[in-house]
């Protein structure tokens, strides 16, 4: 007859009270470390920001100072280190252009021409003199920016352009940061040393993205409105416009510091959320200088665009009408893809010497 088999299990051990004790005191001193901390945080905060929701913030506690040169003398500053260091921006802009059309594309040439040609047959009765073909010039300017030209872009060539947009931004403020540092980098230094915060750079562009909504919100109800009597009562009307503009500028007040964050997340060892928070901290108190100083870019790259592009829109339907030969030649699409470049380049200059003007008066809020 088989046995039966016992097994024997062990008694469990039993914890100390003392141990267990002293392991209920260590929980409690970590939680209130935590706690502590998480008060600390709190704190500096609300030191950093004086402003609280919903109640009315004094100005000598908002008050911050900002030492800034006038409009023009900072825009001359600007364009003063562009020329200081024309040859290696030139080279900038010349690299990425080809890298642009190359692997993005250009504008089509017959397209660019047949609307050149069916506007100076339909606008005779319109467009007359000297300021009828400006006024043709600046159409054919605005038809080209807003992709007419174009064709419709392939998924790859969206990516390529955000990829050499980000490229052109991240070289550009490497350059510039060495030339402040008293380098004298070159243009191959850059390209290759730029791109390791392009990630970190693409969270801030989404989160930016993520900003306009409010903006675009209002475009679209807006757009919905006019398509329908919604606008006829005046009262609706005035209620429709005032919540638009409050959420136009909810996004125009996000956006100012998030342009800073774009070059905070170039520092080494820096994180989205923390070049977020770190540029927040240096436009408080100053946000509404600093988007006067936006609007006034804004306003220059405009300018700049009208006083460029129109003239070369003339003279090259001027020399394509009187050289048959250079007629299939696509000047103006690949001026458009030069000028976009460039306008990013200056934008970056523009908005580095910005935060180094900010950065260097590093008063903190009243």
């Amino acid at each position: 007859m088989a046995k039966a088999v016992t097994t024997s299990r062990k008694p469990k051990a039993k914890v100390p009270v003392k141990k267990a004790k002293q392991n209920v005191k260590v929980d409690n001193t970590l939680q209130r470390n935590k706690l502590a901390r998480s008060k600390n945080r709190i704190t500096l905060f609300m030191t950093r920001r004086p402003h609280r929701s919903f109640k009315r913030t004094m100005r000598r506690d908002y008050s911050r100072s900002l030492q800034l040169p006038a409009y023009f003398a900072f825009t001359k500053e600007v364009f003063s280190l562009l020329s200081a260091h024309l040859r290696l921006f030139l080279m900038l802009i010349a690299v990425f252009s080809l890298l642009s059309s190359v692997l993005v594309g250009l504008a089509s040439q017959e397209t660019y021409r047949t609307l050149g040609e069916t506007l100076n047959q339909t606008g005779q009765n319109i467009f007359s003199g000297a300021a009828g073909e400006v006024g043709k010039a600046g159409l054919l300017l605005v038809t080209s920016l807003n992709g007419t030209l174009s064709a419709e872009s392939t998924d790859i060539q969206q990516v390529y352009a955000i990829f050499i947009f980000l490229l052109v931004w991240l070289t550009t403020v490497w350059l510039l940061r060495a030339i402040f540092s008293g380098q004298r980098p070159k243009l191959r230094q850059g390209i290759y040393s730029s791109g390791a915060p392009i990630i970190s750079t693409l969270a801030i562009l989404l989160i930016m993205l993520l900003q306009t909504i409010p903006a675009a919100l209002a475009v679209i109800a807006y757009s919905a409105a006019l398509t329908t009597d919604f606008l006829s009562n005046p009262l609706i009307s005035i209620v429709f416009f005032f919540v638009a503009l409050l959420l136009i500028l909810l996004s125009v007040y996000l956006l100012v510091s998030t342009f800073f964050a774009m070059i905070v997340v170039t520092l080494p060892g820096m994180y989205p959320w923390k070049a977020i928070r770190t540029a927040g901290d240096m436009v408080v108190g100053r946000r509404l200088r600093i988007l006067l100083r936006m609007a006034w870019l804004l306003l220059l790259i405009t300018l700049s665009w009208i006083v460029i592009m129109i003239p070369m829109i003339l003279l090259t339907n001027w020399l394509q009408a009187t050289i048959a030969q250079i007629a299939w030649i696509p000047i103006i699409p690949i001026l458009l893809v030069v000028m976009s470049t460039a306008t990013t380049v200056i934008a970056g200059v523009y908005v580095y010497v910005l935060y180094r003007k900010v950065l260097d008066d590093d008063a903190a809020p009243a």
